[in-house]
């Protein structure tokens, strides 16, 4: 076996779903492109480059967009669609092909088949779905195979179980760091790719065909741009405005002082190894910078590895046995208030800073860290039982967010609700039980509540 596929094969990132060696005369390598949708810190790209390059074969990238993924909305693939255009030139700096199309003519098995793929390199997704349609295509593909874990910094399978908090996962994420932090190396396909007459693409576009299925009940967000020039945009904006002053200031809704990468990150428009190493380098106090690598790094791959080891993540038996428990010795408490799922979607509560909170969710996409702690938090409260609270937080969650549908919302509504990775708190209350409470009055003392909620709700509607 050639040293450099030796490597890839030894790689932790590299997961063998279909055994089997590449087949050293088939024509390409195929990389199947989905949720790392960049040309560049790619992991699963580079991946597939060092296996075409041992074999002398030529890189193509197979691209096409799953109608009705399971919550998503024109919100959600407008903001994916904006990456696509920009994907074709960036591929071709690397010697790599790229074939874009549309249902029904999007599976992998079919195009494998067509182009006579030695190896089929696809990008690791921990969630249900994506995770299931990864096995059934690994059932039906005559090619070997390999997913690569594109979105880490260290390797999910490094960390080998569900890591019960923070504090377990920070010194494992630590002794690991360093091999794999580095700057990105980007290689070339050493044999380019030649798209043949017969195999047939479509022009990447940031339009969304009229009859392209996709729920059209949530509007795209105004202002805000996918894809990997947008993300790379937003980082620079971070590091050179904001990341000073971001252990601080990072909590303060009011300032926006966040970096605003969470979506670009979502759709892999651009790699953690990125933003970290942009991080790490930036010329700001080490305070500043190790307040956001904690976040990016440890929480962020924190809520993966629950994601990827809890099958349970999105229901309240995912969550810790002491949370359930005296969640559900206080099932039966009196709610002050209760509300429909409709009248929390309006944004039409008693409380002026959750209705501000949850109409800047709905008309730009997002909300800031620790006012979507406090919003999961009063929907618990607000809801008849724990188990519909956690439902209507996820549907609302992944309706609205740009980065929805990701193992940190899930990770940050078991969190605010089911105790995940945290601890118990007394005294108890009512409701919440021994799981933390957070108050309107103490939750406003942080932050300018009032400044907040005058700017998403309107001096008219504040109560």
């Amino acid at each position: 076996m050639p040293d450099p596929l030796r490597q890839v094969v030894t790689d932790p990132r590299v997961h063998r779903r279909r055994p089997g060696p590449p087949d050293a005369d088939g024509r390409c390598v195929v990389y199947w492109m989905q949720r790392a949708q960049r040309a560049t810190d790619n992991p699963a790209l580079d991946a597939a480059i060092s296996v075409g390059n041992a074999l002398r074969q030529p890189v193509v990238v197979f691209l096409a967009p799953i109608p009705f993924y399971p919550h998503g909305n024109l919100r959600h693939y407008q903001f994916l669609f904006q990456g696509f255009e920009e994907l074709a030139t960036a591929l071709a700096r690397r010697h790599v092909g790229l074939v874009f199309r549309f249902a029904p003519d999007h599976r992998i098995e079919a195009f494998a088949d067509e182009v006579g793929a030695s190896l089929v390199v696809g990008d690791e997704n921990p969630l249900r779905e994506p995770s299931v349609w990864r096995e059934r295509v690994a059932a039906r593909l005559r090619a070997p195979l390999w997913t690569v874990d594109a979105d880490v910094i260290v390797p999910s399978a490094l960390l080998e179980k569900e890591q019960y908090a923070a504090r377990t996962m920070r010194p494992r994420i630590s002794r690991l760091l360093p091999q794999f932090l580095a700057k990105p190396v980007t290689s070339r396909a050493r044999v380019p790719w030649v798209t043949a007459r017969r195999v047939q693409s479509r022009l990447p576009s940031a339009q969304i065909p009229d009859a392209f299925p996709v729920g059209r009940n949530v509007s795209p967000v105004a202002g805000v741009h996918g894809g990997m020039a947008a993300g790379r945009a937003v980082l620079r904006r971070f590091v050179r405005h904001r990341l000073e002053g971001y252990a601080t200031g990072r909590n303060r809704p009011e300032r926006d002082g966040t970096s605003q990468l969470s979506p670009y990150l979502h759709f892999g428009h651009i790699g953690p190894r990125t933003v970290a190493v942009a991080v790490r380098d930036a010329d700001v106090p080490a305070a500043d910078k190790e307040a956001f690598l904690e976040e990016l790094i440890v929480r962020r791959e924190l809520a993966i590895n629950f994601v990827r080891f809890n099958p349970r993540y999105d229901r309240l038996d995912g969550c810790e046995p002491w949370a359930r428990r005296t969640l559900d010795e206080h099932r039966g408490d009196v709610r002050e208030y209760q509300y429909a799922e409709a009248v929390l979607e309006g944004a039409e509560t008693h409380d002026p800073l959750w209705n501000a909170a949850q109409r800047q969710m709905v008309q730009v996409g997002w909300m800031h860290g620790y006012l979507r702690m406090y919003w999961a938090k009063k929907i618990l409260e607000w809801s008849e039982s724990p188990e519909a609270a956690m439902e209507i937080a996820i549907r609302l969650n992944d309706r609205y967010e740009l980065d929805g549908r990701d193992p940190n919302g899930y990770t940050g509504i078991a969190w605010a609700m089911g105790g995940k990775h945290d601890r118990a708190w007394g005294p108890e209350r009512p409701v919440y039980g021994k799981v933390r409470y957070m108050s309107f009055a103490s939750t406003g003392r942080k932050f300018d509540s009032k400044a907040y909620v005058a700017r998403w709700l309107g001096d008219g509607e504040r109560r």
